[in-house]
């Protein structure tokens, strides 16, 4: 049986972080905590990597309509 998109989300929930391409192309990781149909997310210990080096975001709550793509993180 094939995987749905949200069960593939659901696995790694609280578990491992992913990483998420946003609008603008701004990249972030986190761990991801929730979610909702519209893609809206809640990632804890979010970062996003810049040209001066990694900023730490802490918790952040993603609008879904920003989302390019979401990932788990290969580490």
């Amino acid at each position: 049986m094939t995987k749905r998109p949200l069960d593939i989300l659901e696995q790694v929930l609280n578990r491992q972080p992913v990483f998420i391409s946003l609008k603008g192309g701004r990249e972030i990781r986190g761990v991801l905590q929730g979610y909702d149909v519209h893609m809206n997310l809640v990632l804890d210990r979010a970062e996003e990597e810049t040209e001066s080096g990694v900023v730490k975001l802490g918790t952040l709550i993603v609008r879904g309509d920003n989302v390019i793509y979401i990932s788990p993180s290969v580490e």
